[in-house]
């Protein structure tokens, strides 16, 4: 199935991967390889994780304190937002308020 970033989960993507990257060089690309790994458990198993809110599910990365959070269309994923597990619950909210 095909995945579809919203254009805030991008941002969020990058912001996190460089924020890591200078912390410690090499980490960015580490972070980047869990959020692949998670896309590709997502892909593989759309309906596995629990509803975070409504219809949106979230996938929690092993390595690092974020979740993907997203929701299933008819013809692909829809990810709405690499969360950080402990800042600000609800911020995404807007953004499936907005693509309905």
């Amino acid at each position: 199935m095909k995945i579809v970033f919203d254009k805030l989960a991008q941002l969020e993507l990058e912001d996190a991967l460089e924020y890591y990257e200078l912390e410690v060089p090499g980490l960015g690309a580490r972070f980047k390889v869990e959020v692949k790994c998670g896309i590709r458990r997502i892909r593989k198993y759309p309906d596995a994780w629990a509803k975070e809110k409504n219809d949106v599910r979230r996938c929690f990365l092993h390595k690092f304190p974020y979740k993907i959070l997203y929701s299933i269309e008819e013809d692909y994923i829809y990810i709405i937002a690499i969360a950080h597990c402990h800042r600000h619950p609800d911020y995404w909210i807007d953004r499936i308020l907005e693509k309905s």
